[in-house]
């Protein structure tokens, strides 16, 4: 199987999807996880863990340290296959159409979709030399919501959703998601193109549960977007970029962005991160192993390799996302010293902070609200 999705770079993932998302989420699934009888009855199958043959490997693009792949490809003698997607939603598209990957990276929603369908290999952890180093650190990540004793996944990144700004045109911020309303700023301000992180906004302003499905509330929700709407340049989620070239004062951004960003920084005293008081979304990105991946002890082979020390530091310094890997958090923190709100520790994982799944109609009423707000 060759790639078949063009190259996208995270930080401008969501432009290219957010349109299939809406269709997606309306349907109140995501994903078709009926009659596939094959994969669910291969979900429990025990994974030898051995090469199997070549990796197909399915993930945002740029999101591995090509050096962390050479190395791989060398020491087990395989060829990792990269395809990419630019959304969750595209991933589960490609999925749904048969596609076959070996590895897929899904956040924690999308991965509780995906469990909960059959849609997954279990992953036995003991077979993994480092996972050790994850589980028997980050106990939140043993047992989380999206994937019960994570028996399907393994965590690979963790972030935080916050503003990031240009301090040589704003000065100091709030610290609240009020900054985003600042007249300072107004006509150079982004938000993300992503329908959960926006309505997000809305609804910590006015302390309701991140994921309201509630009439009322997505109406209030709604209302407080809509007079956003004049104070922005646009919904994009290429926040690195916006920032670095000008054409943002201020952003909606993810952590690991941010961070990615002060290696591209002439000057990084030029530009903030800041997390906001009302509560910052918190999100993490898995390995999982679909039911169908035709080499599943390749992929087992990849997570353990990917796990080790070393590969955890070149990772974390290529992308900019903390893992939750025990041994990584110096790494970590030298990387974000100008922005320290980059880090996510585990008190920060707070499971009413991540973006959940709700029921069809409730899928529908946050569509619906989103269209509401991008037509402003």
């Amino acid at each position: 199987m060759s790639p078949e999705a063009r190259s996208l770079s995270r930080r401008s993932l969501l432009r290219a999807g957010s349109a299939a998302a809406l269709g997606l989420t309306a349907a109140g699934c995501g994903f078709s996880s009926a009659d596939d009888r094959a994969g669910k009855a291969a979900e429990d199958k025990p994974i030898d863990v051995k090469v199997d043959g070549d990796l197909v490997y399915f993930n945002w693009a740029d999101f591995v340290d090509p050096a962390v792949f050479a190395g791989f490809e060398k020491e087990y003698g395989v060829k990792v296959v990269q395809s990419n997607f630019d959304s969750m939603e595209g991933m589960v598209a490609k999925l749904n159409a048969g596609n076959r990957y070996d590895i897929v990276f899904p956040t924690a929603k999308w991965a509780e979709r995906l469990t909960q369908g059959g849609r997954l290999r279990r992953i036995d952890h003991t077979r993994l030399k480092n996972a050790e180093a994850v589980f028997g650190t980050y106990d939140y990540f043993a047992n989380p919501w999206y994937d019960p004793l994570s028996e399907h996944t393994v965590p690979f990144t963790m972030y935080k959703t916050g503003i990031g700004w240009r301090r040589d045109r704003l000065g100091d911020l709030t610290g609240s998601w009020e900054d985003l309303w600042n007249d300072q700023a107004k006509g150079k301000v982004f938000v993300l193109d992503d329908r959960d992180e926006v309505l997000g906004i809305g609804a910590l302003k006015h302390h309701l549960r991140l994921t309201t499905e509630s009439p009322d509330d997505l109406e209030l929700v709604t209302d407080t977007l809509r007079s956003l709407r004049p104070r922005l340049r646009g919904f994009s989620s290429d926040s690195y970029n916006n920032l670095l070239n000008g054409n943002a004062d201020m952003t909606q951004a993810w952590s690991g962005d941010m961070a990615a960003m002060l290696a591209q920084a002439k000057d990084p005293s030029v530009f903030g991160f800041e997390v906001a008081r009302e509560g910052a979304p918190v999100n993490s990105d898995c390995y999982a192993i679909p039911a169908d991946a035709q080499h599943p002890g390749t992929a087992m082979l990849f997570i353990d390799y990917m796990l080790r020390p070393e590969n955890v530091k070149k990772n974390i310094e290529y992308i900019g996302y903390p893992m939750p890997v025990r041994g990584s958090e110096d790494t970590y923190a030298a990387l974000v010293e100008p922005f320290p709100q980059c880090q996510v520790s585990t008190s920060d994982l707070k499971d009413d902070l991540f973006y959940r799944n709700g029921t069809a109609q409730g899928e529908k009423a946050r569509d619906a609200a989103w269209t509401d707000v991008k037509a402003g």
